[in-house]
C-alpha cells in the first residue's frame, strides 16, 4: 500500500514537472527590442534561415479601370529557408497571418464616380460622402490565394535591382453590403500571380515599363538585422480573371455589371506597385534574443 502511495507521489511530481517545463518553454517566447516584429516568424524551426517582417505603407493597385491606392499599411511575415536558384522557400506567419487583410477603401465607391483631380475640395468631400459611405463605399483587400509556401522571395533580386523579388499568388477581395461577402477576383484555383521586382518592368501594351527601387540599407542589432527602407516593388504585366461570387444569389445579374465597371483586366491593363520596409534578421539571432529573455 505504502509502495502504491510512493508510485502516485511521484507519478504526480513527474506530471507537475512536465507542466512546469511547458509553461516556462511557452513564456520563454519574449523577443525585445527590434526583434519583438519577428514575434510570429517561426525561428524555432530550424530550416529557417531568416526572419521577415515587410509593412507595404503606400503605393497602387490598378486593376482595369479601378486605381486603388494603398492607405492602409499591409503586412507580409514570416520565415525564409535556404536559397536554392536565387529564390528562399516561405514559410508561414506562426499565428496564420502571413499576408494582413489591409481593406482599402476604392474611390467612387460602388457608383465609381470620381470627381476630377483638379475638382475644389468641398466637391471631393460631398463626392466622398455620398459615394464612398458605408452603404456605397466599397473596400478592397489583397488576400493570400495559395498556402504560404507558394510565395517566392529573392534578396539577390532586390539588391541587384533586376528579377522576380516577390513572386505572390493573390486574389483582390471586394466588399460591400450589396456585394456580399464571397465578391472576389481571382480564387486559389485561378489566382493573381505578382511576379514583383526592384527593377524594370516589360508589361505587354497599353502599358509601358515602370522601375522599382532597391531601397536603402542600414544594419541594426551588430549585423544581425538588415533594414531597407523606401524599397518600391512593381508589376504592371500580371493579368487577373473575371469577378465572382458577387452578389449572393443575385451573382449571375452583379457579377457582369462589377465586370463591366472593371473593364479589361488582362495583362497590359493592371499594375501593382508596392512602397515597402523590408527587415530581415537571421533565425539564429531571433532565437539567440528569446533565450536571452526568459
Amino acid at each position: 500500500m505504502r509502495k502504491q502511495s510512493t508510485r502516485r507521489l511521484a507519478t504526480a511530481l513527474f506530471a507537475v514537472g512536465l507542466l512546469s517545463l511547458a509553461l516556462s518553454a511557452s513564456a520563454q517566447a519574449k523577443l525585445t527590442g527590434l526583434f519583438k516584429q519577428f514575434e510570429q516568424c517561426p525561428y524555432t524551426n530550424l530550416e529557417v534561415k531568416k526572419c521577415l517582417y515587410s509593412p507595404t505603407e503606400s503605393g497602387e493597385v490598378v486593376l482595369g479601370n479601378k486605381k486603388v491606392p494603398i492607405v492602409n499599411t499591409a503586412i507580409l511575415q514570416g520565415g525564409l529557408g535556404k536559397p536554392v536558384e536565387g529564390f528562399s522557400k516561405f514559410y508561414a506567419a506562426t499565428n496564420g497571418i502571413t499576408l494582413s487583410k489591409a481593406a482599402q477603401p476604392v474611390p467612387g465607391g460602388l457608383l465609381g464616380i470620381v470627381p476630377p483631380e483638379s475638382s475644389p475640395p468641398l466637391v471631393k468631400a460631398l463626392s466622398k460622402f455620398f459615394f464612398e459611405n458605408a452603404l456605397t463605399g466599397v473596400n478592397s483587400t489583397l488576400e493570400l490565394a495559395k498556402t504560404a509556401s507558394d510565395i517566392r522571395v529573392s534578396e539577390s533580386h532586390i539588391g541587384e535591382e533586376e528579377g522576380i523579388a516577390l513572386e505572390m499568388p493573390v486574389k483582390v477581395h471586394l466588399e460591400n453590403p450589396f456585394l456580399g461577402k464571397s465578391c472576389f477576383v481571382g480564387s486559389s484555383t485561378s489566382p493573381v500571380l505578382l511576379k514583383l521586382t526592384a527593377g524594370t518592368t516589360a508589361p505587354p501594351p497599353p502599358n509601358t515599363a515602370i522601375k522599382g527601387y532597391g531601397g536603402e540599407l542600414e544594419l541594426f542589432e551588430e549585423g544581425s538585422i538588415l533594414q531597407l527602407r523606401k524599397v518600391k516593388l512593381v508589376d504592371n504585366a500580371w493579368s487577373a480573371p473575371s469577378p465572382s461570387g458577387c452578389g449572393g444569389i443575385l451573382a449571375f445579374l452583379v457579377n457582369p455589371i462589377i465586370s463591366a465597371q472593371l473593364g479589361t483586366t488582362t495583362a497590359g491593363h493592371n499594375t501593382a506597385i508596392l512602397n515597402n520596409t523590408i527587415n530581415v534578421a537571421t533565425a539564429f539571432a531571433v532565437r539567440t534574443n528569446n533565450e536571452e529573455n526568459p
